[in-house]
């Protein structure tokens, strides 16, 4: 199982980092990569961020590019997801990636979160797994389409 991380590139936002994860076999689907990100942002308080600083380009006060920035991960919660990651799915995963995100964030973007699940996309809910127990609001993100099938038809 491999683990890259990297130092965040802006000092001035204590989140930015991306996770991602590799499921060996997942909905019949072999190395199935899935992108992990926070579902919800209630205790973040997004008015201390420098949005100016954070997203480029022309910008509304709803801009979608934001969201791209309030589902990243702390330094802290990063490591503590992938601690979680390693001892509960250790057999199932052979990779666990993050990296920070690069900024500014181009206005207009999409967060993980705005994508509408279809017959290829899909995402876990963590939080109703019963072994879950970290607290932090996580989904993961993945496209089936974009991994082979385990048995070719």
């Amino acid at each position: 199982m491999t683990n890259e991380t990297t130092a965040p590139t802006h000092d001035h936002v204590q989140y930015g980092y991306s996770i991602s994860m590799v499921i060996k076999s997942f909905k019949g689907r072999r190395d199935v990569e899935v992108h992990l990100f926070r579902s919800t942002w209630d205790t973040i308080d997004a008015s201390d961020f420098d949005w100016d600083t954070l997203i480029s380009g022309q910008q509304g006060e709803n801009d979608s590019s934001r969201n791209v920035i309030l589902e990243t991960f702390s330094s802290e919660e990063r490591d503590t997801i992938i601690n979680y990651l390693k001892e509960q799915y250790s057999t199932r995963i052979t990779a666990i990636r993050s990296t920070p995100i690069e900024l500014p964030v181009p206005s207009g973007m999409t967060g993980l979160s705005q994508i509408a699940p279809n017959k290829s996309i899909g995402i876990i809910e963590f939080e109703k797994i019963p072994s879950y127990s970290l607290g932090l609001p996580m989904k993961g993100l993945y496209d089936l389409d974009r991994h082979p099938p385990i048995v070719e038809e």
